[in-house]
């Protein structure tokens, strides 16, 4: 029995892997149909995730730099760095309403893992282009999470952090790719890029369970003639 649950729990977690990928390289083809369209305004009405996910989107704004958030765990070519995540006051008339954008990736300071190196953020109007995303960038992280308020962090919720600071959110994130002269760094990875290591994952789950499998039939080819031999051996009444 443990045999053959382990057989299935291999199987589902190769199939998971596969799913992934599929999921991957659906969201860049998305990401490609989009990428030669209008970039859709963002304003101070609010707009859902599913209206606006792998668009191009544009949005005149003031950014808070006094609200930034910076992600850690980030490297780019080798070297370590912050994502910097800052949130814009949106234009316009109305209720005040803001939108998170990811500015692109700063070094680290090799001598103070906690020091941020300065960089420079345009005072005023500025207008963003990027793609809304549901979150700025997702890495690895155990227990809890960074605790609210934390300039420095592993992860950033959109929803969490709108609840954290009282700012009303719009529910995405724009990874800004419109340049602003700020020395920050855009080069986003494509979702397709882990697509061949959860192939890798897929094939050796699968080949996991063909060994269990393998194992399995083994097993029962050797109890079998095992009970032909006992059978043989037993004399007849």
């Amino acid at each position: 029995m443990a045999v053959f649950l382990g057989i299935a729990l291999t199987c589902g977690l190769g199939v998971w892997q596969l799913q992934r990928a599929h999921e991957r390289l659906a969201r860049q083809a998305r990401i490609d149909q989009w990428a030669d369209a209008a970039p859709i305004q963002v304003g101070r009405a609010p707009l859902s995730l599913s209206a606006v996910a792998y668009h191009r989107v544009r949005v005149v704004g003031r950014f808070l730099p006094e609200r930034a958030v910076y992600l850690d765990n980030r490297p780019h070519n080798g070297l370590p760095g912050f994502y910097v995540v800052m949130p814009l006051e949106i234009d316009g008339s109305g209720a005040p309403r803001y939108v998170l954008v990811n500015r692109g990736w700063l070094p680290r300071d090799l001598r103070d893992r906690t020091a941020i190196m300065p960089y420079p953020t345009p005072v005023g109007l500025v207008e963003v282009e990027g793609i809304a995303r549901a979150n700025p960038s997702r890495a690895f992280e155990l227990g809890n999470g960074s605790p609210p308020g934390a300039a420095i962090r592993q992860n950033l919720d959109v929803a969490a952090y709108e609840k954290e600071t009282g700012l009303t959110l719009q529910p995405f994130v724009i990874m800004q790719t419109s340049p602003l002269n700020d020395h920050l760094i855009r080069d986003w990875p494509k979702p397709t890029m882990d697509v061949a290591r959860n192939y890798g994952y897929a094939a050796q789950w699968f080949g996991l369970a063909l060994v269990l499998l393998l194992m399995s039939l083994r097993m029962a080819y050797k109890r079998g003639r095992a009970v032909i031999r006992s059978a043989e051996k037993t004399p007849n009444e």
